[in-house]
């Protein structure tokens, strides 16, 4: 069974990645990108922990 959220933060974290990359190679841009790059894959770890929580408290703590 697939999640739907998950997928679309798949997606998401694959075009943060492409966009990390253009970014390097084409416009030498470092400022912001290694931020960039954390958290716009972190949501996706963050909504996996949310998911496999083992109670209710824990999800919310999640």
């Amino acid at each position: 069974m697939d999640n739907i959220i998950l997928t679309k933060f798949f997606s998401f974290a694959v075009r943060i990645v492409n966009l990390y990359k253009y970014l390097c190679t084409d416009k030498k841009e470092f400022v912001l990108l290694k931020q960039l790059l954390r958290s716009g894959t972190s949501v996706e770890a963050n909504v996996k922990e949310a998911i496999n929580a083992q109670s209710r408290n824990d999800f919310l703590s999640k």
